[in-house]
């Protein structure tokens, strides 16, 4: 029997074919925002009977690209800000952060209906992960952000909530539940609408359908300062500030003593009323899913990293505030011809860090910067409050 004959290659032919794959153009690389989708797709399918992203989901999933490409950037540049002996060695950059664990922060976020470009939604903060020499991304919701997560989790129907400051001139009476009233209830009068006076507190309120199990929760000005972040930013609690000067035989910024800054103590007061208001709506423990256990191991590992952080004023040490996603720090800022201090009332300069990207019509002032600091000096140069 004749074995069968093998096809040889034509003398010559394999050399063309070689050479012809050689002139192929390259397949371009991934762009770090689809390696980003991508990786959030993957993570989205990757639960058992979990449906593909839906449109809405998509759109998520880029503003938090987008959200953490500018927080990232603007924390790169408060990183090369530091003097050398306090400068991290690793650049924040998205070639150093952790992606597994954002895209399982980001899909977990997008599930609640989070929106990074939304203010007051959530907030992002990328800090050094010393065990894995990595950046995470620390998703610090604002009380928008309590508010979507306590609708969806409520223990039954979620109350209607009323949050309010009281002023001096105010009339404000509280109705508890007792044997002749059945539900907890309050009276507000505003009798000075154009000058309230000053803020002696605030309450809130939940009302239900069924009104006995309305609740009433009165906090003074004691218990709104007390909430208020040991190194808190005078951006926007008002305050003192270092004031500082170039000095004309270094080029350097140095201290000048203090300077009073208004701030939006106002808006503070409030916004810590509503955080408090939507942080105690009782959560029903059969609607836990995966997203929320993976936002709230999210907090605990930012508890954990701001408790390692030791206040160091001459280290230009950073702070999380958990309650409020604020960064504030101690730190001298860079002589440059965008930050040397105005004069007299010359308004401050445009800001120097880079803007939030915009997409589809979304401006600077619409997008929630994860860094809180910068928000603030940006909106109070604008008139606005970062709330």
């Amino acid at each position: 029997m004749q074995g069968k004959q093998q096809d040889l290659p034509i003398p010559g032919t394999q050399q063309k074919i070689t050479e012809s794959s050689a002139n192929l153009p390259a397949a371009p690389a991934q762009s770090m925002s689809e390696r980003f989708m991508v990786k959030v797709v993957s993570e989205f399918g990757s639960g058992v009977g979990e449906l593909a992203l839906t449109e809405h989901q998509k759109r998520l999933a880029q503003n938090y690209f987008m959200a953490l490409d500018a927080a990232l950037k603007l924390a790169e540049e408060k990183r090369l800000k530091k003097s050398e002996q306090y400068r991290d060695l690793v650049p924040i950059t998205w070639q150093n952060v952790n992606m597994s664990l954002l895209a399982r922060n980001v899909v977990s976020a997008a599930r609640i209906g989070w929106d990074a470009l939304e203010k007051n939604h959530v907030h992002l903060v990328p800090y050094k992960n010393n065990t894995t020499g990595q950046y995470d991304v620390g998703f610090l919701p604002g009380y928008r952000g309590l508010e979507l997560k306590a609708e969806k989790y409520a223990l039954g129907e979620p109350p209607v909530v009323t949050c309010e400051l009281v002023f001096s001139t105010d009339e404000f009476k509280i109705i508890k539940k007792d044997h002749e009233n059945k539900f907890d209830s309050y009276t507000l009068k505003v009798t000075n609408p154009f000058d309230r006076g000053a803020i002696v507190g605030g309450f809130y309120y939940h009302a239900y359908k069924d009104k006995t199990r309305n609740k009433l929760v009165v906090m003074s000005m004691k218990d709104i300062e007390k909430r208020k972040p040991k190194h808190a930013s005078p951006e926007f609690w008002g305050g003192e500030k270092d004031a500082w000067v170039k000095d004309e035989k270094t080029g350097k910024n140095k201290k000048s003593g203090k300077e009073k800054v208004e701030g939006w103590f106002e808006e503070m007061c409030l916004k810590t009323i509503k955080r408090a208001a939507y942080g105690n709506i009782t959560i029903d423990s059969q609607k836990i899913d995966d997203a929320y256990q993976v936002l709230q191991q999210n907090e605990v590992s930012v508890r954990e990293a701001e408790s390692q952080m030791t206040y160091e004023e001459e280290a230009n040490k950073d702070f999380i505030d958990i309650e409020t996603g604020e960064i504030t720090k101690e730190e001298e800022p860079v002589t440059t011809p965008e930050n040397t201090p105005p004069q007299g009332n010359e308004p401050p300069p445009a800001d120097i860090g880079p803007a939030p990207p915009e997409a589809g019509g979304m401006t600077s002032e619409e997008a929630d910067r994860a860094l809180m600091e910068e928000e603030a000096k940006i909106q109070q140069r604008k008139g606005r409050a970062p709330f």
